[in-house]
């Protein structure tokens, strides 16, 4: 399954922009890519870089890891229960308290790749688990439509969307 197999009314319009940047690859060897080239980025990045704020109030490297590894795990909790037949309304989350609460900058960066490894690999062994027809259902979360394959195709276009913003304004 595709990105171009992918229907606007599976995902809010706000994750277009995600969608967009997740490139055309199947949905499951476009995790397992995804996965290893950020992982090779965010190892390459400097340890003086990765406490570093480019404005006040802005995350740190560090803690945009963390809140790659938590939007991956909230969405896929939301992929998980509607692949299910859960028809739980799925909340929203503020990932700026996340962000606050997360004390990524006191943890090593080795601890923090590790995790997002491991969720990562998760991401993979749940989505090779779902049948297509698990992957079409559709859900609510934040008062929108979703489906699994759109949390997919959202998850790797967020990491990419990051990934850009820490070459731009962080290196």
């Amino acid at each position: 399954m595709t990105k171009d197999d992918l229907l606007k009314s599976e995902y809010n319009p706000y994750y277009q922009t995600y969608i967009e940047k997740a490139g055309s690859s199947h949905l499951n060897e476009g995790l397992k890519d995804n996965g290893n080239a950020t992982i090779a980025f965010l190892e390459s990045i400097p340890e003086d870089k990765l406490e570093y704020r480019y404005a006040e109030g802005k995350w740190t490297v560090k803690e945009i890891i963390q809140h790659l590894i938590d939007t991956e795990r909230v969405f896929t909790y939301r992929a998980l229960g509607i692949a299910r037949g859960d028809k739980t309304l799925f909340p929203g989350f503020d990932q700026d308290e996340y962000a606050a609460c997360c004390n990524a900058n006191i943890r090593s960066i080795y601890s923090l790749m590790n995790e997002y490894k491991a969720v990562r690999l998760a991401t993979i062994n749940l989505f090779d688990g779902f049948t297509d027809e698990m992957l079409t259902k559709i859900g609510t979360a934040s008062n929108s439509n979703l489906s699994p394959r759109a949390v997919a195709f959202i998850v790797t276009g967020h990491e990419n969307h990051h990934c850009d913003v820490i070459k731009e304004r962080y290196l």
